[in-house]
């Protein structure tokens, strides 16, 4: 008996020394989860990522970035009747209000305003159904085809849902928008009504911000049919981790745990060094036949600690340049694949000047000279 207390004792001894990657993450409570890296999108950590599931509201992160896409942020919408009755959270907007779209957004994304939603639906869409419809175009072009939107606010309805993958895409492209990463990353906004300057004061119910070291976004969600759903963005290091749970009890420290261990994990590595020689091409009519094409910029990635990712480049270069060159002239780009899907493109630039020669430059002369009296 007494061996046996004393074993135990010390295997609960052993981990808790465990390093912090060990623990895995098996006390994670969300029914599906995803992490991935925002700017390659490759998957970090997953559970269940394919599994379609409801998103609650969430789903704004769609809505704004459809909204901020496809209108005039400075464009006035009124409020309909069938929006000031929306169910759930609310703005409390009065049917016949007026509203910019920019403070439309915001309360969309601070406080999840359904009626917000409906708003911005019927002002950029027509309806709540073409806007719909909208919103699902732009999941098909971002590559969320296991996704199906029929709201603007994600009440629950049995054709709403996504996966946690496809969630994190969509975080991922709307993330490219500087508008949107301002206003998700945002604590407080007062709004205002377009007329009598009704003010309407904002607080972010991510209480990750300002509280999780690095987080900048995004959306919190629920509904009794989907449960709790979280996403959040964090930057640290210089690389942002995306994080998506779905139907998580526990999804404040789902999301700490996720996103810690990615940051323990991961470390940001270059991948193509501005400056780095990529190419030689052939110069036409230059003191010089040959000239080299370097990366105009630099491009780094999270990798794990001895770890090597397969990445290819697909080149958009001429066979040829004409003389003359200027050292940094802009040749042409590279575009940078990651399972075969695009995650970065350079800019490609010539990394020394080639004179055109004497002769060619006669004729060039004498070519412009030509021109000029045609």
């Amino acid at each position: 008996m007494r061996k046996c207390l004393v074993l135990v004792l010390t295997i609960l001894f052993l981990l808790s020394f465990m390093p912090f990657n060990a623990k895995n993450t098996q006390a994670i409570s969300a029914s599906s989860y995803c992490v991935i890296d925002s700017v390659t999108g490759r998957i970090l950590y997953e559970k269940n990522a394919h599994t379609k599931r409801g998103m609650a509201s969430t789903t704004k992160i769609m809505t704004a970035i459809v909204a901020l896409e496809n209108s005039d942020i400075n464009s006035v919408a009124t409020v309909s009747r069938k929006a000031s009755y929306t169910e759930g959270s609310s703005l409390y907007l009065k049917a016949g209000e007026k509203m910019k779209v920019i403070d439309l957004v915001y309360g969309l994304m601070l406080n999840s305003g359904n009626d917000a939603a409906v708003v911005l639906a019927e002002h950029i869409g027509g309806s709540v159904e073409n806007f719909a419809n909208m919103m699902n175009e732009t999941a098909q072009k971002i590559g969320a085809v296991s996704t199906s939107f029929t709201n603007p606010n994600g009440l629950y309805d049995d054709n709403h849902y996504t996966t946690a993958y496809e969630l994190a895409l969509i975080t991922r492209y709307a993330l490219k928008n500087e508008q949107f990463r301002q206003i998700v990353s945002t604590k407080k906004y007062t709004a205002q009504t377009v007329g009598d300057a009704r003010k309407i004061y904002l607080s972010n119910h991510n209480k990750l911000l300002g509280s999780f070291d690095g987080c900048d976004g995004i959306k919190t969600g629920f509904t009794k049919k989907t449960g709790r759903c979280l996403v959040s963005s964090v930057t640290r290091d210089g690389w942002q981790a995306i994080c998506v749970t779905l139907n998580a009890a526990d999804d404040w420290n789902d999301h700490k745990t996720l996103i810690n261990k990615a940051f323990s994990e991961y470390k940001m590595q270059k991948l193509v060094s501005k400056g780095q020689y990529l190419k030689t091409l052939p110069v036409l009519k230059g003191v010089s036949d040959l000239v080299g094409a370097v990366a105009g910029d630099s491009v780094c990635v999270p990798i794990k600690e001895n770890e090597k990712i397969d990445f290819e480049m697909v080149y958009n270069l001429p066979e040829n340049l004409d003389a003359p060159v200027v050292q940094g002239q802009l040749v042409g780009s590279v575009n940078l694949l990651f399972d075969k899907k695009a995650f970065a493109s350079l800019d490609v630039i010539a990394n020394a000047s080639v004179e055109i020669t004497k002769k060619a430059s006669y004729f060039y002369k004498l070519v412009l000279i030509l021109r000029a009296f045609i």
